[in-house]
Order: structure tokens, then C-alpha cells, then sequence
């Protein structure tokens, strides 16, 4: 019999991932915004659901990839907690970028009532997503890490465990922190380059094939050239993250002087009306 896996949220990331659950699963999806649902299902084979009332009674896991922290608590936690509606032993995966907190949260009220739980922030982007090749990063028990493996392996092509609930939230901080410094570095790169009266693409074409190399370099250089920034991951979304990696090095007492500043600068980008642009877009902040 194939497993029934409900799939919570149909974002830029979302959307692929139950897509590609759907060709492995019987997979039912369910959105805030009810067009969503209605366009998915007329791409992909599956199934709808308007309220937690018709998730079915044999539901076999539950995957989410929504928004931030309120956002969980409010859709699994509220009164109408999407957790109190679920048969025991169902598994919950959790995609969402979110804190280590939260994720304990989750587990916590999980375990109680006989649910199990991982959290699994992914890394990959929207191309990612449609291709099917994300990297995720899990933290949870071993058997339930085991068991959440048949599920990611339809969108991912890389995924491990790091350690207990919270790990795998802790582990996409340690991605974001690298990011953010990376960006900054292409950006004010190609910023010097045109500066100095040099052609930017013949400069990353030389310094791409030695130790600057990296996959912004490589999937984001041509977009900053040609100023164009609606191809990755908006810069509103980049800033929740570095958010909670700050207030996480907070709690942990680790220095990240850098992220901080980053941060800072992608603020300043949102003051020039780039909220929805993508995080290369630091260098049009160089460019005013």
C-alpha cells in the first residue's frame, strides 16, 4: 500500500517538493491560499485539503515548509493545532527556516502525545526545489531520522542527520552565516573590478577556476553583471534567517561579526525597495 504524506505549504519551495512527493507517494497538499492548492493539483497527481478536518485518518507523515517561528506555532500548536488532529505515530517533518527553539517546541509537544518529529531546514533554492537536488539537514532521533530519509529522498540529493531536535536548525545558521559572508565577497569583487575599468566576466572567468571559487560565484555572477535580481532567495526572507542566527549566537555566546554586519547591509538594500530581490543584490547597494 503507498503512504499517505500531507504536504503544508506551497511556496517557492514547497510547491516542487510535494510535486516530486506526488510521483513516489499518494500526496494530498494543503495552503493558506486556496488557488495555490487548485494549480498544484492540476500539474501534479494528488490530492487537496481545505481544513485539518479531511487530512485522512491513515495519514502517514506530514511535511511543512512554511514561513518562520509564529507560523509553526500557530499552524501545529494553536487550539486547533494541526498536531492534536493527527493519529499516533505519525511522522512531522519540518522544512521551515526556523529557530532551534522552535523545533524543541515541536518535538516536545510531539513526543507527548505520540507524534515524531524532525526538523529538516533545507538549502538549494528554487532550482533546487525543481530539480529535485536540495541538501537538507535533519536533527532528531535515529529512528526517526530513518524513517524521514524514504520521504526527503524524492527532493533531495544530499541529507543527514546532525544530531537531536534543534541540530538540523542549528546546522542551515551555520549555511546562512557562510552565505552571507560569500555575497558580500562576489559583490564587492565585481564592484572592484568594474571599478578599476576591468571586464567583470573575464575576471570571474579566471578567478572562478582557483580558490575564490564558490557556488555563488558560479550560479550568481552573470545575474549581478547583468543587474538582474529575481533569481534566488528574496532578500526579506534572507534577513529572518540572519535574524535568528544572531539571536542564536546570542544564546551560544559565538562572534559573528560579520553576519551582523551583512545584515546590516541587506537593510540598507531594503531601504532602496529591494525587499523582494534576491541576496546578490548586495551589489547594487555598492553601485549607488
Amino acid at each position: 500500500m503507498t503512504n499517505k504524506v500531507l504536504f503544508l505549504g506551497l511556496g517557492v519551495m514547497g510547491y516542487h517538493m510535494a510535486g516530486h512527493l506526488s510521483q513516489r507517494f499518494e500526496t494530498y497538499v494543503y495552503n493558506r491560499t486556496s488557488s495555490k492548492t487548485e494549480h498544484w493539483q492540476k500539474e501534479f497527481s494528488g490530492h487537496t485539503i481545505q481544513n485539518f478536518a479531511d487530512i485522512p485518518s491513515d495519514i502517514d507523515c506530514v511535511i511543512s515548509c512554511i514561513g518562520d517561528d509564529n507560523d509553526l506555532r500557530e499552524m501545529y500548536l494553536g487550539e486547533q493545532g494541526l498536531l492534536k488532529a493527527l493519529p499516533k505515530n505519525t511522522l512531522v517533518i519540518d522544512h521551515t527556516t526556523a529557530s532551534a527553539e522552535v523545533a524543541r517546541e515541536l518535538d516536545k509537544e510531539a513526543t507527548r502525545i505520540g507524534l515524531m518529529f524532525v526538523d529538516a531546514p533545507v538549502s538549494g533554492g528554487e532550482q533546487g526545489a525543481i530539480n529535485g537536488q536540495l541538501t537538507v539537514m535533519c536533527g532528531g532521533s535515529e529512528a526517526n531520522y530513518m524513517r524521514a530519509e524514504a520521504y526527503i529522498d524524492s527532493y533531495a540529493k544530499s541529507c543527514k542527520r546532525l544530531g537531536e531536535v534543534g541540530a538540523g536548525q542549528l546546522t542551515k545558521m551555520c549555511n546562512q552565516i557562510a552565505i552571507a559572508g560569500l555575497v558580500q565577497g562576489l559583490a564587492e569583487s565585481i564592484h572592484f573590478a568594474q571599478q578599476a575599468g576591468l571586464d567583470p566576466q573575464s575576471v570571474i572567468d579566471v578567478i572562478s577556476k582557483g580558490a575564490a571559487q564558490s557556488w555563488q560565484m558560479d550560479n550568481r555572477h552573470k545575474t549581478m553583471i547583468a543587474n538582474e535580481y529575481d533569481h534566488g532567495f528574496a532578500i526579506d526572507w534572507m534577513r529572518k534567517d540572519l535574524r535568528i542566527c544572531l539571536d542564536e549566537g546570542r544564546k551560544v555566546n559565538a562572534k559573528l561579526p560579520v553576519t551582523a554586519l551583512v545584515d546590516q547591509f541587506y537593510a540598507d538594500v531594503q531601504d532602496m525597495g529591494g525587499n523582494r530581490w534576491d541576496t546578490s543584490s548586495l551589489l547594487k547597494r555598492l553601485q549607488k
